[in-house]
């Protein structure tokens, strides 16, 4: 079964190439994906986040402003940052995944790539995010 973990850790790596490289999405993935060995699947996912993310970048960045408190978007670690955005686009966009699976790797990607205390700061920025959109089955799990 292909890793969508895996994809997650493309995906951020891509943001993260994108917004500090400057680079278009499409250079992104030109000059990414073909360096990295995974399964079709694991890229094809990689990349659907990756380009979701970006494409949606002005409605995400204003939920991680509202939640981020005292923070201001700019201020965070670019990493930090790009870990918010692909988990509150999973959490949009990708309704098979429970949220409380895509917090949890938001949280294992942060703990790889960042620092500790980006971990805590993740968790309480994608909760208020996840009550804020108010979905359903996530009232009912709370």
């Amino acid at each position: 079964m292909p890793s969508r973990h895996k994809s997650r850790e493309l995906a951020l790596q891509m943001l993260f190439q994108w917004e500090v490289g400057q680079h278009t999405p499409a250079k992104v993935v030109a000059t990414f994906l073909p360096t990295h060995k995974a399964d079709d699947e694991v890229k094809d996912f990689a990349r659907r986040l990756f380009e979701g993310t970006v494409a949606e970048i002005g409605s995400i960045d204003p939920l991680i402003g509202r939640h981020a408190e005292n923070w201001k978007l700019q201020r965070m670690a670019a990493v930090d940052r790009n870990v918010l955005r692909l988990a509150i686009f999973e959490m949009l966009n990708e309704p098979e995944t429970p949220k409380a699976v895509v917090i949890n790797e938001a949280l294992e990607l942060a703990r790889r790539f960042s620092t500790p205390d980006a971990v805590e700061f993740a968790n309480g920025v994608l909760d208020a995010v996840r009550k804020s959109l108010a979905l359903p089955a996530d009232i009912e799990k709370s």
